[in-house]
């Protein structure tokens, strides 16, 4: 993921890709990792969310980048645990507002969680295990050029997913990301936008998932069908990594 520094001249730049800005979650709205603004606060804001690195895409798919966020080619590599849990019940539906999305950029939206330790998320890295379980994906509408990633093209840029209502209750990390297809035709090619905020799931359910658990880095290969694939022409997509968890 490419730093941008949140200089004047480089407004265009900045304007041209994205992440999750603020969120609703609980009832609550939470403003999420501010890459251009944060890091130069003093003292440091706590979020829910961790650290971007700015709103430019990882193409690598066996980085580490590509869990949360991050930038390997500077230094950075993956992310690191948030301050804060947001609160919220099993089976209630999360909103994500995207910064504006240009409309170049087609793709699937995509949502992942792994539960954390008993202690909570603010210390916990899942590094390469197999703890991830889809809870939610939208492509494309057969062949059509409705995209999830639509959605998040125009105000107000909501993304949304629902916490499964089953689930046992705990701490949980979130991942969510759109994977831009403009480029996907050849590999490295495709452009991912993942970001990854803490949860404090309550309810009554009683479920801990154990099967179709990935890692990231490692879910995605460079040759699955929904990583390398042209976006132009009309066929069908398969959105990659696991199918979709279910109570």
């Amino acid at each position: 993921m490419k730093y941008i520094l949140p200089t004047l001249s480089l407004v265009a730049t900045a304007a041209a890709h994205g992440y999750v800005d603020t969120a609703t979650i609980g009832g609550k709205q939470y403003t999420f990792y501010q890459p251009y603004q944060d890091p130069y606060m003093n003292p440091k804001v706590q979020r829910v969310s961790r650290e971007i690195q700015g709103n430019g895409p990882v193409e690598d798919v066996t980085l580490a980048d590509v869990q949360c966020g991050g930038y390997t080619a500077g230094g950075v590599s993956g992310s690191k645990p948030a301050a804060l849990h947001a609160d919220a019940a099993a089976g209630s539906e999360v909103t994500l507002n995207w910064t504006l999305w240009p409309d170049s950029h087609v793709g699937p939206l995509i949502t992942y969680m792994a539960r954390c330790p008993d202690t909570g998320c603010n210390d916990y890295m899942p590094g390469t295990a197999a703890v991830w379980f889809k809870i939610h994906e939208e492509g494309r509408s057969g062949t059509s050029n409705n995209w999830a990633s639509n959605a998040i093209m125009k105000s107000p840029s909501v993304a949304k997913y629902t916490i499964p209502a089953c689930l046992k209750p705990g701490y949980y990390l979130v991942r969510h990301e759109t994977i831009a297809l403009h480029s996907a035709y050849s590999y490295p090619g495709a452009q991912f936008y993942p970001g990854c905020h803490q949860l404090k799931v309550s309810g009554s359910g009683s479920t801990t998932p154990s099967s179709g658990l990935v890692a990231f880095p490692g879910a995605y290969k460079a040759n699955d069908p929904g990583v390398t694939y042209d976006a132009y022409k009309a066929q069908t997509y398969t959105i990659p990594g696991p199918k979709v968890f279910t109570c």
